[in-house]
């Protein structure tokens, strides 16, 4: 039996425009064990794939350096 793969949506604070999103999926896509990322500026959320989960405070570590804010907990 296979494992699931861990699939997260973080709810991202201040994205207006596509440099946004590139920002913040460049960000967590630099993230360790993170296999795919896709960032969605209509609803204000990142949804991330990755090989495990990922600690919350090295996501919002990661928005922080792209210039962006965690909104709350993520859901998935």
């Amino acid at each position: 039996m296979l494992d699931a793969v861990p699939t997260i949506a973080y709810p991202v604070l201040g994205m207006t425009c596509d440099h946004c999103v590139r920002a913040v999926r460049d960000e967590l896509a630099a993230l360790d064990g993170v296999a795919a990322v896709d960032v969605e500026l209509s609803t204000g959320r990142a949804v991330v794939t990755s090989d495990r989960p990922l600690p919350v405070e090295a996501v919002r570590a990661a928005l922080d350096e792209a210039g962006y804010e965690l909104a709350a907990e993520p859901t998935g």
